[in-house]
């Protein structure tokens, strides 16, 4: 994997912050240690994880794009940026300007604390998270292409208070616990240096202040949970186990942030009369000693219909015939798969007197014993 932000994520430099997200989530799932098979998958989605951080982060990416990537590691190791605030030559060219904020040169501790958050950045807007749900369709709908409702308990954005978590013109104070910055910050003394960690304050939620009344609808959370019905577009050819994604009718966001996803899990039922491999089908269908004798066309049924086939003269029992393009559609691309029809000759349980003659007569003609090949029963076992 590339060392180069951009080209870890696999996006081009004038990507805006939801097309990163999207290449994001793409790439952390094929790597996630917990799923990948991929031996060097952790130190992958440690550096996804990096690339997404600093791209998504205004100051940061622009810092990034004017040091280029060696600088700015340089940078982050040393606890500084490269040219310090000695002139022309600092960073980028910016005069010596920290490009992280014009925080003094406090060593690594200032630069943790700009990566990991400060009060100014606390109350940014942040996407919401993803949601899932579950679609159960059937063969047909798959084949077709429907439009379904879905329904999903999500919370929303409370109406009451704006999302606030308090009534309008309710009096507040600053929080003591993280004076009023919404977030407090932990220093530990390490062998590198004085490193600082930067959490939301818990008492007051990241707000930096404390209200004197809540909203009594979300009880100071800013968002209810209500039951939601959506109508989703399931293309036709989608398979069991595959996923609809809906943009923003996830979560909402914090601080104002836009809505995450929704993710829908499809799952396909099994049918009577078809299996399916991808997008064949295949199906079993019953002809008679006489049609495997002397040969018929018969109908056989199909997902869009019955459609006639020839069955050739000396057919045996297990036989398979291949009726192109009469499969599933391929999702999002031309054409359909192919169905295969497997024939099964039916044996009577009963003969009427007239039959049962018929076919003595038939035996005693043959005067000879029947002859099996080598293949006979390979196709008897595959037919099961």
């Amino acid at each position: 994997m590339s060392e180069d932000f951009y080209e870890i994520l696999g996006v081009s430099r004038d990507a805006d912050e939801d097309d990163i997200k999207a290449a994001y989530r793409e790439k952390a799932t094929e790597y996630h240690p917990d799923v990948s098979d991929d031996p060097d998958a952790e130190e992958k989605f440690k550096k996804l994880q990096t690339a997404k951080e600093v791209l998504t982060d205004e100051e940061k990416r622009q810092a990034y794009d004017q040091m280029g990537h060696e600088r700015f590691e340089q940078a982050q190791k040393r606890g500084g940026f490269d040219g310090g605030r000695g002139g022309a030559g600092g960073a980028g060219g910016m005069g010596g300007q920290n490009p992280f904020g014009g925080m003094g040169g406090g060593g690594m501790g200032d630069i943790f604390e700009q990566f990991f958050g400060g009060g100014r950045q606390s109350n940014r807007p942040q996407q919401g998270q993803d949601l899932r749900t579950q679609l159960t369709i059937d063969l047909e709908e798959a084949y077709e292409g429907v439009q379904k409702q879905v329904s999903v308990r999500r919370p929303e954005r409370c109406d009451t208070c704006d999302g606030e978590g308090h009534p309008p013109g309710t009096d507040s104070r600053t929080c003591q616990e993280c004076n009023g910055r919404g977030q407090v910050t932990q220093v530990q003394q390490t062998p590198l240096g004085r490193v600082q960690q930067t959490q939301t304050c818990r008492r007051c939620g990241g707000e930096g202040e404390i209200y004197s009344e809540t909203c009594s609808d979300c009880g100071g959370d800013g968002t209810v949970r209500r039951e939601a019905t959506l109508s989703v577009e399931v293309p036709a050819g989608i398979q069991s186990g595959q996923t609809l994604q809906m943009e923003r009718e996830g979560a909402p966001g914090p601080n104002g942030g836009p809505n995450g996803d929704l993710l829908i899990e499809v799952a396909v039922e099994d049918h009577p009369d078809f299996e399916r491999d991808d997008d064949d089908l295949h199906h079993q269908h019953p002809i008679s000693f006489p049609q495997a004798t002397f040969g018929d066309t018969v109908e056989v049924p199909t997902l869009d219909g019955t459609v006639e086939m020839d069955v050739p003269a000396g057919t045996q029992s297990g036989e398979r015939f291949r009726l192109k393009g009469k499969g599933m559609p391929r999702l999002r691309r031309r054409g359909h798969g192919d169905l295969y029809v497997q024939v099964q000759v039916v044996t009577p349980e009963s003969l009427n007197d007239e039959q049962q003659e018929a076919l003595e007569r038939f035996a005693e003609a043959g005067g000879e014993e029947i002859s099996v090949d080598e293949g006979f029963f390979e196709k008897i076992k595959n037919s099961f």
